[in-house]
């Protein structure tokens, strides 16, 4: 039997406001949390970004809410200040025919307006753990009549390094309050966050159907990581791109890019978490009216990013996880049309790329780059399309009267065709195609190749230098550009994770975990990237650096 929103006894105002928007039926994760919301206990919520997982809690907040207190009784924790935003518009939405009150708190924005609209009174808070905090701190925030706390895509702010942030947050909270947790994975830190604080938690499990979008095709190309800029602007010109989305990893990354394809002719820009929502908004304006073809993200930036007719999505650098590439492909393929994703993959990610194909249970086609001869022939039909689309207008009076004195002054018509021609391809400044070097199969340094003493352990040692020492040094410089290769004390010996690393440098340092790079962890050290504009601010933080069961960190550069 098909659950209607008119039998989960809302009030009139909210049936009216979902009715006026369109809304009869409920998803899946709305018919099951609402009415378990309701009654006021807590709850996990494990559903996917696009479920409608926001008016499975904003509903019953509004339901609930008691009118005239003037002080916040709903808090909702958003990873990013766009999702913030998102989720704040929505419950104002639906609850446009309630006398209610809902401000969206987050970093980069006027701290006087938000703390004058506290002062003035306000039923419901949605911000970003750092800005929450430091309202907190400042005694502008009151969280004593809180009833229930949301935790909207907990996965995420425990990937930028929020937990500790969030926690803060909880103790701060009445014991007797309703928590609601959602959360597309479930991590170990996540189920350890949950057993902490919530009670007797009901879980609401909705399976994905369909992980990826059918219409999508997806392709990967095994490239040098130096190479594939090459690659890229190689793919550029031969593919049919009307608006192409590009993924990296870190903010830094996204400037450089943008910068390295628009200097190419590429009309580009960057989406990072360092834009003001001001220029966020510039910035998708242009994408959507075709003033720029390309956006370079990270993947915080693109949460909440809602454009179709995004005809291809690349994956420049590759996510740490499978649902993560879900994500990202399925904003291509929109609206029945067909999408395209293609991966720029490192000899060394191929096990990376077996996971997401397991995880997909759809195998992505390798492909080979275009080579230079192909490019040009692109270029050259590129050229006839175009003037085959002025033979057809013919709307070039000005021109024929200049190859009329051409002809008078004696040449022939199809030469000065060709000439015409020449002058046009000069004119656009072709560009240089770049060189890709081969590709050589990665292996792990303790494979196959290397003699038998050195799989043993033993340091062959050559002109007082040992093996292990020569292997240690290689590891010391980051691979990748615009990062910086630090060093911590700790290591595996230590019980240090990844998770660690990020968490305790994002917290300490007050960066974001998703700017950090690679992470190496070893028997006695670790070695983690970090954005060059971080790195002064990393070394600041020493003598403060504490994982979570007390250990104390020391870095510095490798």
């Amino acid at each position: 039997m098909t659950t209607q929103f008119s039998d989960l006894n809302l009030r009139q105002e909210l049936m009216q406001a979902l009715t006026e928007r369109g809304y009869e039926e409920p998803t899946p994760i709305q018919a099951q949390m609402i009415p378990v919301m309701l009654t006021g206990i807590d709850v996990i919520g494990q559903a996917q970004t696009g479920t409608g997982k926001t008016a499975a809690f904003a509903l019953p907040i509004l339901q609930n809410l008691e009118h005239g207190l003037r002080k916040p009784q709903a808090l909702v924790l958003s990873p990013t200040r766009e999702l913030a935003l998102q989720v704040a518009t929505a419950m104002e939405g639906y609850g446009s025919h309630l006398d209610v009150n809902v401000i969206a708190i987050y970093g980069g924005s006027s701290y006087g307006q938000q703390i004058g609209a506290l002062r003035r009174g306000v039923d419901v808070v949605v911000g970003t753990p750092g800005r929450l905090l430091d309202l907190m701190r400042k005694g502008k925030l009151d969280l004593s009549g809180i009833r229930t706390l949301v935790l909207d895509e907990a996965d995420e702010m425990l990937s930028m390094g929020f937990v500790e942030d969030i926690e803060t947050i909880l103790d701060a909270t009445p014991s007797q309050h309703q928590i609601a947790l959602f959360s597309a994975t479930m991590p170990s830190r996540i189920r350890q966050l949950a057993a902490k604080y919530l009670t007797e938690p009901q879980s609401i499990v909705i399976e994905r159907k369909q992980l990826t979008v059918a219409a999508t095709e997806q392709r990967y190309y095994v490239v040098n990581q130096r190479d594939k800029l090459a690659a890229l602007t190689r793919l550029f010109e031969t593919e049919d791109i009307s608006r192409a989305l590009i993924f990296v990893r870190t903010r830094a990354g996204t400037g450089e890019l943008a910068n390295e394809l628009a200097t190419r002719g590429f009309s580009s820009e960057m989406l990072n978490g360092d834009l003001s929502q001001d220029a966020r908004e510039r910035v998708l304006s242009r994408f959507r009216n075709d003033q720029i073809k390309v956006l370079v993200a990270t993947d915080v930036a693109a949460r909440g990013l809602d454009i179709d007719d995004i005809s291809h999505v690349f994956n420049y650098d590759l996510p740490d996880d499978p649902e993560v590439f879900v994500h990202r492909i399925g904003r291509t393929g929109r609206a029945g049309k067909e999408g395209i994703a293609i991966t720029l993959l490192t000899p060394r990610e191929n096990r990376m790329l077996r996971r997401i194909e397991g995880y997909t249970r759809q195998k992505m086609t390798k492909a080979e780059l275009p080579s230079k001869t192909q490019i040009l022939q692109a270029r050259k039909d590129k050229l006839k399309e175009r003037m085959e689309v002025w033979l057809r207008r013919k709307r070039y009076k000005n021109e024929l009267e200049t190859v009329q004195e051409l002809i008078d002054a004696g040449h022939e018509p199809i030469d000065i065709a060709a000439a015409a021609l020449r002058v046009v391809r000069e004119s656009e400044n072709q560009r240089t195609i770049e060189a890709i070097g081969q590709v050589r199969e990665w292996t792990s340094k303790r494979d196959s190749r290397r003699p038998e003493r050195y799989k043993r352990g033993q340091n062959y040692k050559k002109g007082g230098e040992s093996r292990k020492k020569r292997t240690y040094n290689a590891t010391r410089k980051s691979h990748e550009a615009g990062m910086v290769r630090m060093a911590l004390n700790k290591g595996r010996a230590d019980g240090i994770r990844p998770a660690d690393v990020v968490g305790t440098i994002a917290y300490h340092a007050n960066i974001p975990g998703k700017s950090l790079g690679a992470i190496h962890i070893q028997d006695q050290q670790t070695y983690v990237d970090v954005p060059e504009q971080f790195v002064d601010q990393v070394l600041s933080g020493n003598g403060n650096y504490q994982m979570r069961n007390k250990t104390k960190l020391q870095i510095e550069k490798a």
